[in-house]
C-alpha cells in the first residue's frame, strides 16, 4: 500500500492544488446556469455514473440489473432502488469500483491516517463519518474528486470575493472544523495552503477558546469558517475584545443554526452570516449573506426530498429525508442514498434550476417515549425564546437533560418550567427536566462537532 505522508505531505498539497485550481473556474461558470443547461449536465453525469456502476461495482449491478444507462433520462431515477448506509456498509467491499480497495484497507488507512493526511494507493482519501451520532460511514474518493467537493464549497465565496480582488497568494480562510485529516473539513484545512485560491489555515474546534483566539488573531482571516456553536463562543470573545479580527466574510457550518445564534455572530462581526450544509457524502448548499434559504449545488449531487415512504414531498412541506446521487464520486457511487437531513423546498430563483431548501434538522434527532415522538422543535421553541443561551446540548432521560452555555445569568427555574410545559403539550404526561450551566460542551475529539439533540 502507498500513502502519502510525512516529507510527502508537500506533494500531496501540491497535487490536490492542481487539481483544486484546475477545476475551480469552471464551478464558479456553473453557478449562473439555467434549469435547461443544469438539467442536461445532470443527464449526462446521471449516465455517465450509472454506466461506471453497473460495470465495476457487483452491488450497484445487481441492484441496476436491466438499467440501460445511455438512454436514462432525469425522470427515470424515482424508479431506481434506495441504497441506504446499512447496506452500504454491509456490502462495502463491492459497492467501490476499484476491485484493489477492501473495508479493511479502507479501515486500516484511517486509522493510520488520524493526525496527518495521506492518500491511500497514492490516490484515494478515505473519509470517516457519523461515529458520533449512529452507524459510522466510510467514504473513498479520489483526490481529484475531493477537489471537486473542495470546489463547490468554496465556488461562491471566491466567486464573491473575485470583485474585491483577493490577495495574490490566496484568499486567507480560517477553518474552524474537525481536528483530524480523517474528516472532510480536517482534510480540506491541511492540504489547502498557500499558492492556491483559497489559503487555508486549520483552526480545530477541539481547540481551548483561548487558544484557538489566539490562533485566529495571529492568522488575522478574510474568511471564518467555523462550526455554528464555536462561532457562537468566538462572537463572545469578539465582543469582550479578545478576539480582534475583521473578517469580510463568516461562515456557519456542521450543525443546525438558530436564530438566537444567526444574530449573536452577525452582531459580534458587524457582516451578515452565511449559512452553509456539506455533508461528508458530498451534498453542498449555501445560503446568502444574511439568508436563510440555502443553494444546493445540484451540478454535483442531485437531491430528492421525499417521505417515509420515499415518495416526493411538495414545496413547502418539510421531507422525512434526502435521497442524494452524487454525480461527482465514481469510486464509491451514492445512487438515491438516504441522508436523515429534513429539508423544505423553496421555489427556485428566476431563470435558474438549483434547489433551493432550507434544513430543519436531521429526523434521528426526534425523541421517542414509547408511542410518543417529540420532535426538536419542542425544545428549540423554548430556548430560541432564551437569548443568553449561546449553546446547548440536549440528551434523553425520561425526560430531559440539557447543558446550557451561557452569556449571563440564567434563571434555571423559570427555563426548566417552559421546557415541562412544552414538552407536556407534545404528549408527556410528567416531564421531568434536569438544567445544568456549563462553560463548554463537549466535542468529538475529531470532528469538533457537538451533537445538538441525543436520543436514548
Amino acid at each position: 500500500m502507498t500513502t502519502t505522508t510525512g516529507t510527502g505531505l508537500d506533494a500531496l498539497r501540491a497535487r490536490y492544488g492542481e487539481a483544486f485550481g484546475t477545476q475551480l473556474p469552471d464551478h464558479i461558470k456553473r453557478l449562473p446556469w439555467d434549469a435547461g443547461r443544469l438539467a442536461a449536465h445532470q443527464r449526462e453525469r446521471l449516465r455517465a455514473l450509472l454506466a461506471c456502476a453497473i460495470e465495476r461495482s457487483p452491488f450497484h449491478a445487481r441492484r441496476l440489473a436491466g438499467i440501460e444507462p445511455g438512454r436514462f433520462e432525469l425522470a427515470d431515477l424515482a424508479d431506481l432502488p434506495v441504497m441506504s448506509k446499512e447496506q452500504m456498509m454491509a456490502g462495502f467491499d463491492e459497492v467501490l469500483t476499484d476491485r484493489r480497495l477492501t473495508r479493511a484497507r479502507v479501515e486500516s488507512h484511517v486509522m493510520a491516517s488520524v493526525d496527518a493526511p495521506s492518500l491511500l494507493s497514492g490516490r484515494y482519501v478515505c473519509l470517516a463519518s457519523g461515529g458520533s451520532s449512529g452507524l459510522r460511514g466510510l467514504f473513498v474518493q479520489t483526490i481529484e474528486e475531493f477537489a471537486e467537493f473542495t470546489a463547490s464549497v468554496m465556488r461562491r465565496l471566491v466567486a464573491r470575493l473575485a470583485a474585491a480582488g483577493p490577495p495574490r497568494d490566496g484568499v486567507p480562510v480560517a477553518l474552524v472544523g474537525a481536528a483530524s485529516p480523517v474528516h472532510a473539513s480536517g482534510f480540506a484545512a491541511a492540504v489547502l495552503t498557500a499558492g492556491h485560491p483559497v489559503r487555508a489555515t486549520s483552526a480545530p474546534a477541539t481547540l481551548p477558546l483561548a487558544e484557538l483566539v489566539q490562533r485566529l488573531n495571529q492568522v488575522q482571516p478574510l474568511v471564518v469558517m467555523a462550526h455554528t456553536s464555536k462561532l457562537a463562543l468566538l462572537a463572545g470573545e469578539q465582543r469582550a475584545g479578545r478576539l480582534a479580527i475583521a473578517p469580510v466574510s463568516v461562515t456557519a457550518m456542521g450543525e443546525q443554526l438558530t436564530e438566537t445564534n444567526r444574530a449573536v455572530i452577525s452582531d459580534a462581526f458587524g457582516i451578515p452570516l452565511i449559512n452553509q450544509f456539506a455533508s461528508t457524502e458530498g451534498l453542498v448548499g449555501h445560503s446568502e449573506p444574511g439568508g436563510t434559504v440555502l443553494t444546493f449545488a445540484s451540478d454535483m449531487c442531485i437531491a430528492e426530498l421525499v417521505d417515509e415512504d420515499n415518495q416526493p414531498v411538495p414545496d413547502g412541506t418539510p421531507s422525512a429525508k434526502v435521497l442524494l446521487t452524487n454525480l461527482y464520486n465514481y469510486t464509491q457511487p451514492l445512487i438515491r442514498y438516504e441522508l436523515t437531513d429534513q429539508f423544505t423546498r423553496h421555489s427556485a430563483d428566476p431563470g435558474s434550476g438549483y434547489l433551493r431548501a432550507t434544513v430543519e434538522g436531521r429526523a434521528d434527532d426526534t425523541f421517542r417515549y414509547g408511542a410518543i415522538a417529540v420532535d426538536p422543535l419542542v425544545i428549540r421553541t423554548v430556548m430560541v425564546r432564551t437569548p443568553v443561551a449561546l449553546e446547548y446540548q440536549v440528551r434523553q432521560t425520561g425526560g430531559i437533560d440539557i447543558a446550557v452555555v451561557a452569556s449571563g445569568p440564567l434563571d434555571l427555574t423559570a427555563l426548566a418550567a417552559a421546557l415541562e410545559q412544552s414538552l407536556h403539550a407534545a404528549g408527556l404526561p410528567d416531564p421531568q427536566v434536569h438544567i445544568r450551566q456549563v462553560s463548554d460542551i463537549a466535542r468529538h475529539p475529531e470532528t469538533g462537532k457537538a451533537r445538538r439533540f441525543i436520543p436514548l
